[in-house]
C-alpha cells in the first residue's frame, strides 16, 4: 500500500459518521503530510541509515480537539500507518514504536495544527517491530517473544483448525526480530518460503498453517 492508498483511507474519515468532526476544515491529509514533513526535516543519521521521529504530537484548537475527540484513537491510527508508510518508501527506521497522539492548545483557531515530532526510544532501547493481523490489529513485540496460535492464551490467537495450538512465535534476536514455527503440522511460511527459523525483514508476509496471513512491520 502507497502513500496514495493511505491518503484516500484519511480522506474517508471526513465522509459520513466523520464528517461533523471536520466542518471547521480541519483535513487528516494534510496534517499527516504535515507529519511526515516533520519526518524528513528531522530525521538523524544513524549507524545504519536514518531515523526518523517516532513520537508526534498534533496540536488542535479546542473545539476541535472537542469535535475529534471521539475518533482520536481512529485518527492517531491512520496516521501512524502513514508514517510507518512513508518510513518504508524512504528507508527511515525508528528507535521506538510509531505513536500520534492529539492534543488542545488554545493558541490555535478552528482549522489550525501544529504537528510536534521527537524520537522517542522504546524502554530498554533496542528494535521495535508489531505484528500486522488481517483485520488491522497491531501487536506490539517487546522484550519478551509473542506467541502466535490458536491457544487461547497466545498474543496473536488465530481461529483456524489449521493452525497449531501453539504454532510460531517471534522474538527480538540482536538488532532484529526472528520467527520461529514451533514444530507446527502445517508450517510456516514467510514470502511463500517455509522456515523453521528466520530473520524477518520490514514488510514481510508470514503465513500460518497455510492459510491465515499475517504482515511484520519493523517500526
Amino acid at each position: 500500500m502507497g502513500l496514495q492508498d493511505f491518503e484516500r483511507r484519511l480522506e474517508r474519515l471526513v465522509e459520513g459518521v466523520f464528517a461533523k468532526a471536520f466542518r471547521s476544515g480541519l483535513n487528516p491529509v494534510e496534517i499527516g503530510r504535515r507529519l511526515v514533513r516533520e519526518m524528513d526535516s528531522q530525521r538523524a543519521v544513524g549507524v545504519k541509515g536514518n531515523i526518523a521521529p517516532n513520537h508526534f504530537t498534533v496540536l488542535v484548537s479546542p473545539g476541535d480537539y472537542q469535535n475529534l475527540a471521539r475518533f482520536a484513537n481512529t485518527l492517531g491510527t491512520d496516521l501512524g500507518d502513514y508514517a510507518r508508510e512513508h518510513a518504508r518508501e524512504e528507508a527511515y527506521s525508528f528507535v521506538g514504536p510509531v505513536e500520534v497522539s492529539l492534543e488542545q492548545d488554545g493558541r490555535y483557531g478552528r482549522g489550525q495544527f501544529h504537528v510536534i515530532a521527537e524520537l522517542r526510544e522504546r524502554e530498554g532501547g533496542g528494535p521495535a517491530g508489531s505484528v500486522v493481523t488481517g483485520d488491522g490489529t497491531r501487536v506490539s513485540i517487546g522484550e519478551r517473544p509473542i506467541s502466535i496460535g490458536r491457544d487461547g492464551d497466545c498474543d496473536v490467537v488465530l481461529s483456524s483448525q489449521e493452525v497449531s495450538r501453539n504454532h510460531a512465535e517471534i522474538q527480538r534476536d540482536g538488532a532484529g526480530f526472528l520467527l520461529v514455527d514451533l514444530d507446527s503440522m502445517n508450517g510456516t511460511r514467510v514470502n511463500g518460503a517455509g522456515v523453521t527459523r528466520h530473520r524477518l525483514s520490514d514488510g514481510d508476509e508470514i503465513t500460518v498453517g497455510g492459510v491465515v496471513k499475517l504482515r511484520f512491520e519493523a517500526s
